[in-house]
């Protein structure tokens, strides 16, 4: 019996972002065929500057009655001025109008959880020493639908 050579593997430090979109749709595609659920949309919300260019926002995914933040960066300059409240409140409007009734996101004790808790976050879970020294906390938010909503599958 011989063996066959199996796929290359390759740990890449700065992975290319078009490969990492490939395991995102794979994943997406596998959870969709495991629970039939279709609405996954992702959205991002951007602050820029005069010249059209990024300076910080939101991005993350809308599925199954969930809202995903994967990130969320103002920048220091700019901070204490409202943008993040202003990009949290876009981000709940997408999330209901997309019919999720909660908003789950990860953050460190270094970042911003007073934030969170201030917008109605409670803390879901934490993990201690990630990174050495340090807390992870994954928050949630409950939202209310609109009993109409609550009631129409999507």
């Amino acid at each position: 019996m011989e063996d066959t050579p199996g796929p290359d593997l390759a740990l890449e430090s700065t992975p290319d972002p078009a490969d990492t979109r490939v395991l995102e749709e794979r994943l997406h595609a596998f959870s969709v065929a495991a629970t039939g659920i279709v609405d996954g949309e992702f959205f991002g919300i951007f602050l820029r500057g005069t010249d059209g260019a990024v300076i910080g926002g939101a991005d993350g995914w809308t599925w199954g009655g969930t809202c995903y933040v994967r990130h969320l960066f103002v920048p220091a300059s700019m901070r204490q001025r409202g943008h993040g409240t202003r990009l949290m409140a876009r981000i709940e409007d997408a999330a209901r109008a997309r019919q999720c009734a909660q908003i789950v996101l990860e953050t460190h004790d270094f970042q911003a959880p007073g934030f969170y808790q201030n917008l109605g976050f409670k803390i879901a879970a934490t993990i201690d020493d990630y990174p050495r020294g340090h807390q992870r906390f994954t928050f949630v938010k409950q939202l209310r639908l609109p009993a109409a909503a609550r009631l129409t599958p999507r």
